[in-house]
């Protein structure tokens, strides 16, 4: 969903012209068919700007060319929203987004990835082997492609954090049951010390993460600028919940690891977290360009 919400029809909403948001944010909105959203490469994930995907205009159509990878609702979609290169010698700024209809020539869905976690989630690999759209499918102006996705993210970061946050919480709830209920050495464990101090961090931490993330929100609501804010959220927020998640197992000890319980998931599923979006590396990144007023 949030795939869907954030990237599949934002990048549209936010970039497309009205004729563009009639078609497909209409149809996207009320859930008639599915977005996606295509960025990542075998080769290019955090160097966003390394994509080898081409766009190649061909009269009255543009021609893609590449294969995208780890691409959320790729295989159940009815849209999705490309970045190719229309000008490979310029980099970043020559990248440009482009709307691609699933039953698009030379459109072709590869392999589904089987993940570690979020199992219910569709990730597969998308080609473009000459696939053919029509030149009005240019989403936004040519070479701003790039500059948009950066928008774009600011806010799918939130997303993700307010997703860390929420996986957190159910760990934390989990643990907090079990502990009052299980019994060891005469007493619930929840009267020992190490684990009242486990939980004492749980809680914490997913206080400071659910602030960071409606600060972020708040912001954004604003119409401010949040990529400083919305990397601090999802960098917090996906660090704490891994914490929170693997705390959990051990507070379960051996039914922690089997799936009589569902923390293992949440260990499985908050992994993610830390990854989509943008690596808690890169968020670091970002955050010290923005306090130190970096470009790079």
């Amino acid at each position: 969903m949030a795939a869907h919400n954030s990237l599949g029809v934002g990048h549209i909403y936010a970039a497309g012209n009205e004729k563009q948001r009639k078609r497909y944010v209409t149809r996207l909105a009320k859930g008639e068919i599915l977005g996606a959203w295509a960025l990542t490469e075998p080769c290019a994930g955090s160097d966003a700007a390394g994509i080898e995907t081409t766009a190649v205009k061909d009269g009255k159509e543009w021609v893609l060319n590449g294969t995208k990878r780890f691409i959320t609702n790729g295989s159940v979609c009815g849209t999705v929203v490309v970045m190719a290169k229309t000008d490979p010698s310029k980099g970043a700024r020559g990248i440009s987004a482009f709307i691609v209809e699933k039953d698009s020539p030379g459109f072709i869905i590869g392999r589904q990835e089987e993940k570690l976690g979020l199992n219910a989630s569709d990730t597969s690999e998308l080609i473009l082997d000459d696939c053919r759209i029509p030149e009005d499918n240019l989403l936004g102006k040519e070479g701003e492609g790039f500059i948009d996705t950066m928008k774009l993210l600011d806010a799918g970061r939130i997303g993700i954090a307010a997703m860390a946050l929420g996986i957190a919480k159910g760990a934390l709830e989990e643990s907090t049951k079990y502990s009052k209920e299980r019994v060891a050495f005469g007493h619930p464990i929840a009267e020992f010390q190490a684990i009242q101090w486990k939980i004492a961090d749980m809680a914490t931490e997913i206080e400071a993460s659910r602030l960071l993330t409606f600060r972020a929100a708040f912001l954004k609501d604003r119409g401010e600028n949040v990529t400083k804010e919305a990397a601090m959220a999802k960098l917090f927020s996906s660090e704490a919940g891994m914490r929170a998640c693997s705390e959990a197992v051990q507070i379960l000890g051996g039914y922690g690891y089997t799936k009589d319980f569902p923390v293992e998931r949440y260990f499985r599923d908050v992994k993610l977290c830390a990854i989509g979006e943008g690596t808690s590396e890169i968020q670091r990144l970002v955050i010290a360009r923005q306090i130190l007023g970096l470009k790079r």
